[in-house]
């Protein structure tokens, strides 16, 4: 791999052909193979590789001009797909953003996203934009609000609080039209409306019970046991515990007690959980790099491993396990997901697949813009360089050690109660 100043180097360069309009092809933006003990570069490459096409065009008003729409035939995903890659990608860049403290190039380079990801708050919610998104005409626009205002809230100090009041009437504005889209009950989709109204009350707007607390109360009424929710009445074995309902449901909390301590408790409570799912996530990594492609929506790839990916952000992994081994199983998914053929078109956009380009496996929801959840596997990219999950040598995560035949103490599920008491806000 290029050394970190090189790839730096490299990365300028790109900004360059991207700020003169030109494509950003594949040969020219390559996300480099990783070596030992630089795994945060290669982590750095890979956001740059998903980001810069997102962010360059939506802050030059011409995402909807430029990003392809790859969809099944007849799914008819062009008026929402936009918002979904942004939303999306913001929820998962949003940490590293708000980062203090770096140095050097990868300064420059927080520096460059951040501004980019400003201005395109301003493209993405000014009904004057050509790339004015769509947040409430159809189903789809609560998701990726929610995903939207998710991000926003992981980085209020350079996603929130420097905006212009124009583009922050424009943001609230554009959230709250998405309350047009009637509260879901039956499915993970609670935690959308729920999001939404999080973000509203830290902007300071007056929330709605029925779209938040209730929400909640639905969410956890569906709890499975050992860290695990259904999703709706029934749970269902695919990843969206970690795709939406832990981090979410983490992240309300997290605002809810901030302003009622009357949720300490059930806060306290979806964080065990949380900690048990990231559990989960460590062992279906195998050694040799995957993970089982099981359920829908497989190709939001190692977004996959949100959960696992806010818990350690979160510095809330178990005891048992340990940052590095964390970082160097994620580095490994990454990797295998990024450097297989077909991930990106000529131009450097995503392309439906798991690994590679495998339009099959894209239901009649997922189009390009959904395919940025990726990002959100990128969250530890917000604790500093120096935090141990960075600096600590590489290790063996778990199935790599048992495997080759590390005596480890036994896995144990969780026992904890399904009720949990959830108040209403003092409104």
């Amino acid at each position: 791999m290029k050394s970190r100043r090189e790839f730096f180097k490299s990365a300028a360069a790109l900004g360059v052909l991207g700020a003169s309009g030109l494509p950003l092809r594949a040969a020219e933006n390559k996300v480099e193979s990783v070596a030992a003990g630089d795994d945060r570069s290669y982590w750095i490459s890979v956001t740059d590789k998903i980001a810069r096409p997102v962010l360059e065009n939506l802050s030059r008003r011409e995402l909807k001009l430029k990003m392809p729409v790859e969809e099944q035939p007849g799914a008819k995903r062009a008026s929402c797909t936009h918002l979904e890659a942004f939303g999306r990608l913001i929820c998962g860049i949003a940490p590293w953003l708000a980062l203090e403290n770096l140095t050097g190039d990868e300064l420059k380079l927080q520096q460059q996203f951040t501004k980019l990801a400003q201005a395109s708050l301003d493209a993405a919610t000014d009904p004057l934009s050509p790339d004015f998104m769509n947040f409430s005409d159809g189903g789809q626009p609560l998701v990726d609000s929610a995903f939207l205002a998710q991000g926003i809230l992981r980085a209020p100090k350079v996603l929130w609080e420097p905006l212009s009041p124009t583009v922050k009437k424009q943001v609230v504005s554009a959230l709250k039209s998405s309350r047009k889209i009637p509260t879901p009950d039956r499915n993970n989709w609670v935690m959308f409306a729920a999001m939404v109204e999080t973000a509203l009350l830290e902007f300071g707007e007056p929330t709605i019970e029925a779209r938040l607390e209730d929400c909640v109360r639905k969410m956890l009424g569906w709890y499975a046991g050992d860290g695990a929710y259904g999703d709706g009445d029934f749970f269902h074995f695919d990843y969206y515990n970690s795709f939406v309902i832990q981090p979410m449901l983490v992240d309300v909390l997290q605002t809810l007690v901030k302003h009622d301590a009357r949720f300490t408790n059930a806060q306290k409570i979806i964080l065990q959980r949380a900690r048990r799912f990231a559990v989960v996530q460590e062992r279906l990594i195998a050694p040799d790099r995957t993970f089982p492609s099981i359920g829908r929506s497989t190709t939001y790839r190692f977004g996959a491993f949100q959960a696992l990916a806010q818990i350690s952000l979160l510095r809330e992994l178990p005891e048992k396990i340990k940052p590095a081994q964390v970082r160097c199983a994620l580095t490994a998914v990454i990797q295998k997901m990024m450097e297989a053929p077909g991930t990106f078109d000529a131009n450097g956009w995503l392309q439906i697949g798991f690994c590679g380009h495998q339009p099959a496996l894209g239901e009649n929801y997922i189009s390009t813009g959904s395919l940025y959840l990726c990002a959100a596997g990128l969250l530890p990219l917000g604790l500093p360089p120096t935090d141990e999950f960075w600096s600590a040598p590489a290790a063996k995560w778990t199935s790599q050690k048992i495997w080759s035949g590390e005596n480890l103490p036994v896995d144990h599920a969780m026992n904890d109660t399904r009720n949990v008491e959830v108040p209403s806000l003092k409104r």
